[in-house]
């Protein structure tokens, strides 16, 4: 299901709905979006500005995302990236490689 590569990671993701700004800490990365673990979940197609920076690299990544799925009880869910830039991409996919070699 899905195409892109995730790593484990321990990121906090700042993500804004309206005029609610939350800290996230992502469990997982990749290329295409996050899974938020112990975090009250949103509902799937709720669209969040997110803005982090990965370890090492102090330029700010902000884009847009959508919560995917979220479970009906419990904490966590799942974001897609929906306008992130090739260079951000570029740079979440040098970090996955230096993480998670094949």
């Amino acid at each position: 299901r899905r195409k892109d590569r995730r790593v484990p990671v321990n990121l906090w993701i700042e993500a804004e709905t309206g005029d609610e700004l939350y800290f996230q800490r992502a469990a997982n990365l990749s290329a295409g979006g996050a899974y938020f673990a112990q975090t009250v979940p949103q509902a799937p197609g709720t669209q969040v500005l997110l803005r982090f920076q990965l370890p090492g690299d102090a330029a700010e990544i902000s884009c847009k995302g959508e919560i995917v799925s979220a479970p009906e009880k419990g904490l966590g869910m799942s974001v897609r990236f929906l306008d992130l830039s090739e260079g951000d991409k570029g740079r979440i996919e040098q970090l996955i490689a230096r993480l998670a070699p094949s």
